[in-house]
């Protein structure tokens, strides 16, 4: 057991690829934590979907042994953080654990949005704040011109800015040093009734609940009997230890220091992240705080796509929560698709992470409706009402006022792009918060936005018009009046298929979003075909066949060839477009406004350009849909129930599909 002023708890926070992880892995490296055998890159991303993203979804504690400069031995616990704005949350909780921070930015990008977010929540914790300029070994960077922003942004000398590389291990050394200096040692008595805080927690199907636990007052020791104080639970410590990043046991964790509890619980719900522990003798009596309650931000529903699977999904969903405190969920039923569940989430990769760690970790098949925010609505008798999913949005002749929710953004961009910013900030319904310059060259400006405008394509339309340079970060600050509608498709006049997503009533009412749910469920033969709903209003009956060409089409067409003929060309007859090599479709007619042209090869339907897509109707057929003349990869879905054709005519020839010419 260390001397508690000999132990120093610290987070490594910064703006995601900027080097969080890298340095946590030459901290382990320089000081001999794990041997050089068993080093490899993002050793604390032990999830497989990190390793292949590249990012930081779960934060990971572990103890260093630091041999200081003044002969003293320090006890480091080091928790690397996730950089991402959808998993904040998890960065707040890894701060309440800690007294210091290291702040890495990037010498070659400088200061960016998540780097001004995970500083105002180290201040707000009362962290002592360890600048660091990190990548100092690029030929791009820009170590001058980035230390004062640091410097402007906490208000100290540019000097002071530590100029590392996290790659090569420059000035790590020195860092630590100066950490184990400014940072103060954790605050508690060791002698005191024992008291620990679970900041994370997993489940293992053979040991239980294993809770990650702060030490904040007293001991705990190996076979003493603990109790949480929230929920009453009450066991025995199986086993008790530390992370070095492996599980280590030992025989006790006291005051300051991080470790992990396994108590041979199963019940997931008895022991919650935010909760306290103590002792059963002699135990405290009152509970540390806690943490605040996340709000979720997106909901989507996650249906079995085997319904026998739905209690295997009930069950990994009450796991994972364990794991993942900001998901939240509830059962839910669609005519359409079963049983499921109506999931909330922080974002929308949050949304993603979920999806595939729930279709990996325990082998389930799933889809996924449309995600869309929830909405307030008050009806014309006073009636409150909270709105999840378009299918359960009321009469809009009954109701009085929506309230949906906004954010306030804050976009970080070099000068030259701020007139792009703010046309596309305004084009989703955006109010201009504030604007102020970070250095002569950047600038961050702050919007109040519908969430629902986040949700949908706002970071991808930012980032494409920007050049990737920006970078985008936001806060939830409540919900406002809007003029919305609840629009969703439906199929067949099934309003509870669970495809819409809460969309703003386009010019002329609905069509907008009405083609999404053909690329996911075939048509049963017979249906009628989707309509997109705004309120009560029913517009834009799309059929799922490429239209016929008018008369300018025709115009511009060549003479028109059946290509679909018996004995038409060999080429035609090939099996998908996978088997042309080296050879591309284009349209007789680019120059026309809007061109559809179908070539029928196999059941399916393929989306292209702008992801409009349609289905193909012949026996054997492949389909390409240009949109304003352009056209692009081809995507292809393929479809088990195909609508029959109907007959054709010998009186007249189909004018579906032009004619299309080869060229390499």
């Amino acid at each position: 057991m260390a001397d508690q002023a000999h132990i120093r708890n610290f987070s490594i926070i910064a703006h995601i690829d900027h080097g969080k992880s890298t340095l946590a892995d030459r901290i382990l490296e320089l000081t001999k934590t794990v041997e050089a055998r068993g080093m490899r890159a993002q050793l604390l991303d032990s999830m497989e979907l990190e390793r292949e993203r590249g990012i930081t979804i779960k934060a990971q504690a572990v103890r260093v042994l630091f041999d200081s400069e003044d002969g003293q031995q320090y006890q480091l616990h080091l928790i690397d953080t996730p950089g991402h704005v959808d998993f904040t949350y998890e960065v707040s909780r890894s701060l309440a654990a800690c007294e210091g921070a290291l702040l890495v930015v990037d010498a070659s990008q400088g200061v960016e949005a998540q780097t001004l977010a995970n500083t105002y929540l180290a201040i707000e914790g009362g962290l002592e704040l360890i600048p660091c300029l990190n990548k100092i070994d690029l030929p791009g960077a820009e170590p001058e011109r980035v230390a004062d922003e640091i410097a402007e942004l906490l208000g100290e000398p540019a000097d002071g800015v530590r100029r590392i590389s996290a790659k090569t291990g420059d000035g790590v050394i020195e860092v630590l040093e100066e950490l184990v200096r400014k940072v103060p040692p954790p605050q508690g008595d060791p002698d005191g009734p024992p008291r620990a805080v679970i900041f994370d927690s997993e489940f293992d199907q053979y040991r239980g609940v294993i809770a990650y636990i702060r030490v904040v007052d007293g001991t705990f020791t190996k076979g003493e009997a603990i109790r949480a104080m929230a929920t009453g639970t009450q066991a025995e410590i199986d086993d008790i230890g530390f992370f070095t990043p492996n599980e280590t046991p030992a025989k006790s964790l006291s005051a300051g220091e991080v470790g992990y509890v396994i108590t041979g619980v199963k019940d997931v719900t008895q022991l919650r992240v935010g909760d306290t522990l103590t002792t059963k003798v002699r135990g405290a009596e009152e509970a540390l705080p806690g943490y605040r309650d996340v709000q979720p931000m997106v909901y989507c529903g996650l249906f079995p796509i085997e319904s026998d699977q739905f209690p295997e999904l009930r069950d990994a969903l009450e796991k994972l929560t364990l794991n993942d405190a900001a998901l939240q969920w509830e059962p839910e039923t669609s005519d359409a698709l079963g049983f499921g569940f109506r999931c909330g989430f922080l974002g929308l990769l949050h949304m993603d992470i979920v999806r595939e760690r729930l279709e990996r970790e325990y082998d389930l098949d799933l889809m996924a409706t449309m995600p869309s925010v929830g909405f307030e609505v008050t009806m014309s008798d006073g009636t409150e009402l909270e709105v999840h999913n378009p299918s359960d949005f009321p009469d809009p002749t009954k109701v009085k006022e929506i309230r949906e929710p906004f954010v306030k953004a804050s976009v970080l961009a070099p000068k030259e792009y701020v007139g792009t910013i703010m046309e596309l900030c305004q084009e989703k319904r955006g109010e201009h918060a504030g604007m102020h310059y970070l250095s002569a060259d950047r600038v961050q400006l702050e919007y109040l936005l519908p969430l629902a405008e986040i949700v949908l394509d706002f970071f991808d339309q930012l980032k494409s018009r920007t050049k990737g340079y920006a970078s985008l970060d936001y806060e939830l600050v409540g919900l406002r009046p809007g003029q919305r509608a609840a629009g969703g498709v439906r199929r067949s006049a099934d309003p509870g298929a669970g495809h819409g997503g809460a969309a703003p009533p386009p010019p002329g009412g609905g069509g907008a979003g009405g083609g999404e749910p053909d690329e996911v469920l075939p048509h049963p033969r017979g249906a009628r075909p989707p309509a997109a709903a705004a309120g009560r209003a029913h517009r834009g009956r799309p059929s799922g066949r490429a239209r016929q060409f008018g008369r300018r089409d025709r115009a511009l067409a060549e003479p028109r060839r059946d290509l679909t003929a018996d004995g038409a060309d060999a080429r035609h007859r090939q099996r998908s477009p996978s088997d042309w090599p080296g050879v591309r479709w284009a349209p007789a007619i680019p120059r026309a406004k809007t061109a559809r042209t179908c070539v029928p090869r196999r059941h399916g339907s393929l989306r292209v350009g702008r992801g409009a897509s349609t289905t193909c109707t012949r026996r054997e057929g492949a389909l390409l849909l240009l949109s304003g003349g352009t056209y692009s990869s081809l995507t292809w879905f393929p479809q088990p129930r195909p609508v029959q054709p109907r007959a054709p005519t010998s009186r007249r020839r189909s004018r579906t599909f032009p004619t299309l010419r080869r060229f390499a």
